[in-house]
């Protein structure tokens, strides 16, 4: 077996965050399995992350790259092996299977079919598909739904940038984010996601039932409401502006699905695949695991990379092209294995909602300004990609 060679420039700096998907294929093209300059090792290839991301007891979640146990955001769920993470991650998919967010679906419904009304008063402007279309959504509907108080989501944006902050190495982007006076947006976290100030009809209510039947603490059910109310918003708004954006870039596919809505959910779906709003999962091995042709030894932290898996051209044809009829099976988007997205259901839910809405109202889209990359290094996809609306 070969030593894992050594990559030749950081994959983290400003200029590689912009460029990530170039940057992500090279690592992928680049050797199976590659060691960064930290020596944390970097596996990009569809084979090989998807048998990563099944093989749990080889490839841990306890620890990962540049993990921080004291960082701010949530450490419960994603950071457990089963059987404590089966434990955990029963109550949230308990809290939103699809019999508890049946009740949901008209509240996303109304609040779409207003929000696409408001759209329609700006047809022909350049709009924001992140921070005037998707992002304002989930942002404004999301709370409602897990029943939180209406004071303070003016900070839900800050708490987004804190959680994916964290989540990378140090760095330029990690100093700059952390330059920022995150107190008002801890201290927001802290009380509005308290047992007596949430809704008792709404989902994190239901979570905190399941601390009452002793499945978990109740420190552990606020830490999972935390978890849900950063999860369940910035990868769907980042999937959903990315399905506008391909809208426009790829006429033809979107033209195909206003005649057949139905493909929805696959469009969505392919959105997830074409561009995935996580470069990657970090992991800790517990033993040495042959990757194709090299052995990345016992204790090494690494990152299964999903973005450049679900590019790669040894398992999808074409995978640049955005197409709403592709097998999406196998994409990496949505995890797999036991780390699958727990909140799976929520997001297709807020999707059909909105996307579902727009589709039906809006004949075409086009780009009408450049995209600009969210700045951090895990988190990816547009912070901002104005577009024109042309409504029919």
């Amino acid at each position: 077996m070969k030593e894992i060679p050594l990559f030749p420039y950081d994959i983290f700096t400003p200029d590689a965050v912009r460029n990530a998907r170039e940057v992500d294929d090279e690592v992928r093209e680049f050797a199976p399995a590659v060691r960064l300059h930290d020596g944390t090792v970097m596996i990009a290839r569809h084979k090989d992350v998807t048998a990563g991301l099944l093989d749990w007891k080889s490839f841990s979640s306890r620890s990962r790259p540049w993990h921080d146990p004291n960082s701010p955001r949530p450490e419960i769920l994603l950071t457990d092996d089963p059987p404590r993470h089966t434990q955990v991650r029963k109550v949230i998919q308990d809290a939103l299977s699809p019999r508890a967010l049946e009740r949901t679906k008209a509240v996303f419904q109304q609040a779409a079919e207003e929000f696409v009304a408001e759209l329609r008063a700006r047809e022909g402007e350049a709009v924001d598909a992140v921070g005037e279309i998707t992002q304002a959504f989930i942002f404004r509907v999301l709370p409602d739904v897990l029943g939180l108080p209406k004071e303070g989501r003016e900070h839900m944006h800050g708490f987004s940038q804190m959680v994916w902050a964290t989540m990378g190495p140090p760095g330029e982007l990690f100093d700059e984010a952390m330059r920022h006076d995150f107190s008002a947006v801890i201290e927001w976290l802290g009380t509005a996601c308290d047992r007596d100030a949430i809704d008792p009809d709404g989902i994190g209510a239901e979570i905190f039932r399941a601390a009452d039947r002793g499945q978990v603490s109740m420190e552990e059910a606020k830490l999972l409401l935390q978890t849900v109310l950063s999860a369940g918003a910035d990868t769907t708004y980042l999937t959903m502006a990315n399905a506008i954006r391909a809208w426009a870039l790829f006429p033809d596919q979107y033209e195909k699905l206003r005649a057949d809505p139905k493909l929805l959910r696959n469009a969505f779906d392919e959105s997830l695949r074409w561009d995935s709003p996580s470069r990657m999962a970090g992991r800790i091995t517990t033993c040495d695991v042959e990757v194709g042709d090299l052995v990345v030894p016992a204790g090494t932290r690494c990152g299964l990379m999903f973005a450049a898996a679900n590019r790669d051209p040894r398992f999808w044809a074409e995978p640049e092209r955005y197409d709403i009829t592709r097998d999406t099976k196998h994409s990496l988007g949505w995890g797999y294995g036991v780390h699958g997205c727990v909140g799976r259901v929520l997001a297709q839910t807020e999707a059909q909602a909105l996307l579902g809405t727009l589709v039906r109202e809006v004949a075409a889209f086009e780009i009408a300004g450049d995209y600009q990359p969210w700045m951090t290094t895990v988190g990816h996809g547009p912070i901002s990609q104005p577009v024109r609306l042309t409504f029919a």
